[in-house]
């Protein structure tokens, strides 16, 4: 365990952090799951409304770090074909 006031702080702040990011992920991860559920119901309309809901939730997670652009552009461009091929 830390002895020194900084050391205490610093694991006060990886704490907080670290409950932060996992919350973040945890989002990302449901919203996702949605998604490809919805997909597998092979309900278009439902699909489309969940794809807008995940590429925001794609946005943000690049925003608050949680993922690499170049990531969520490549989770984003084959839920888009995904949801497309549905007919």
């Amino acid at each position: 365990m830390a002895n020194h006031f900084s050391a205490l702080k610093r694991a006060r702040q990886t704490g907080t952090r670290t409950a932060r990011n996992r919350a973040n992920r945890s989002r990302l991860r449901v919203t996702l799951r949605s998604l490809k559920e919805t997909i597998a119901k092979k309900d278009k309309a439902a699909a489309e409304k969940s794809f807008r809901e995940t590429v925001s939730a794609l946005d943000k997670a690049i925003q608050k770090g949680v993922l690499h652009e170049n990531t969520a552009s490549r989770y984003k461009s084959r839920l888009s074909a995904r949801v497309a091929a549905l007919k």
